[in-house]
């Protein structure tokens, strides 16, 4: 094929690769209706790429129902591909109409388990098809359907497969949809439903638990502060426990940014710590490869939690009690990232400051496992101004415990600040 000069007007000309499905904007120009859908929802665009002018319709879900399939381009790539014995590309499928979608619901409604299932399988191929079939089905209240659902099905006590799968299903469409922030924000709305996902990551299937954490982590982010306030300490028994269980590395990140978000609002720090997320974002942490760029997002996000919950008490507690609390929170410094570094440095300023009343055993703790001399260290290196400045507050406010100790290597003590 790349030897094969493609005529320039089948390329298109947002992603320069030959068009499979070719449409036509309200402009005159053809695009790849991948390239073209992708520009107007998830850049949120509303010109055209080559004319920059704005489209007829400025709403996105509008702009992409004008997009007019270009059926001459699209014979005319295929009788070149069969010309030149390229393989033929597959002729693309409708954009799926509001009718089509309502019917399914409809059928999805009323229908016995097994034909259930078939309708949300349908309805989940027609949203993995492109961004237009997706709003198409936000629009035809897909959402507030599959949401509903969810909660007639969330009562999983009954072990009925048929039920099981249905959730499966309607959670994986919900997921598939991508909504946008006004349809998440329906979401955020409706307490039964974000209620029904707590049961659902407790005994649903590993599918259902990663779409249910995933999903709540895009509510999560567009909810008022007013519904975060007062979530039920089981809602963060189950989120910490798919963090412990790695379903998958998208479920892990969603459960942390979940925690992250929600740990900043009420006692939720307190309900956090007692659902146990400190020991498990510790033992995480100790079998993550500190080098590893690939983990430095999970660290830094880990760390970041954990900064949240040290916040309180009861989470400088849980760290101070674990054994190795305060060991892997000081590795992880100046060897991961500037913001792990930083996140690290504020978790061990909010222990150190609130050990100023002379817990003499913390301190000395920190000076037998390596911390104070890390805190030289960090003097010593260039990293961010204020990681260096709460460094240098907990070595003052800790001076006549630390300085002196024979534990500190010499090489170190010159940059202890006087």
């Amino acid at each position: 094929m790349a030897e094969i000069e493609v005529p320039h007007y089948f390329i298109c000309p947002i992603s320069l690769e030959i068009m499979k499905d070719p449409v036509t904007v309200s402009t005159g120009i053809t695009y790849d209706r991948e390239s073209i859908e992708k520009w107007i929802f998830s850049q949120n665009n509303q010109t055209c790429p080559v004319t920059k002018q704005l489209l007829v319709s400025s709403d996105a879900a509008a702009a992409a129902a004008d997009l007019t399939p270009n059926i001459t381009v699209r014979r005319l790539i295929q009788s070149w591909c069969t010309l030149h014995a390229v393989e033929r590309l597959p002729t693309p499928k409708p954009p799926a109409t509001k009718p089509q979608i309502l019917k399914l619901l409809r059928d999805a409604a009323k229908s016995p388990p097994q034909a259930q299932i078939k309708c949300l399988q349908k309805l989940r191929s027609i949203a993995a098809q492109n961004e237009t079939n997706k709003r198409c089905m936000e629009t035809a209240g897909a959402a507030e359907f599959l949401a509903a659902f969810v909660v007639g099905k969330s009562n999983l006590q009954s072990g009925l497969e048929e039920d099981l799968k249905a959730c499966d299903e309607a959670m994986a469409v919900l997921h598939g949809l991508r909504l946008t922030e006004s349809g998440l924000k329906t979401l955020s709305l409706n307490g039964e439903f974000v209620g029904s996902l707590t049961p659902l990551m407790q005994r649903g299937s590993d599918e259902s638990r990663a779409y249910s954490i995933m999903l709540l982590q895009q509510i999560v982010e567009v909810a008022e502060p007013s519904h975060l306030i007062n979530l039920r300490p089981d809602f963060f028994v189950e989120t910490t426990q798919i963090l412990k269980d790695q379903i998958c590395e998208k479920a892990s990140k969603s459960a942390l940014k979940v925690l992250i978000n929600v740990c900043a609002w009420g006692r939720n720090r307190i309900k956090a710590v007692e659902a146990g997320l400190v020991a498990v974002i510790i033992d995480l942490l100790l079998d993550l490869p500190s080098s590893s760029s690939e983990k430095k997002s999970a660290c830094e996000m880990m760390l970041t939690a954990l900064d949240l919950v040290c916040q309180c008490a009861e989470g400088r507690a849980e760290v101070v009690n674990h054994a190795a609390g305060l060991a892997v929170v000081s590795k992880k410094i100046l060897r991961v990232s500037p913001l792990a570094s930083e996140r690290g440095v504020r978790i061990l300023y909010s222990i150190s400051r609130f050990s100023a009343g002379g817990n003499n055993g913390i301190l000395q703790e920190m000076l037998q496992i390596g911390v104070v001399a890390k805190l030289c260290l960090i003097m010593q290196v260039d990293c961010g101004v204020r990681t260096k400045e709460r460094a240098r507050e907990m070595l003052k406010l800790h001076s006549r415990a630390w300085r002196n100790s024979p534990c500190l290597p010499r090489n170190l003590l010159s940059s202890y600040p006087s």
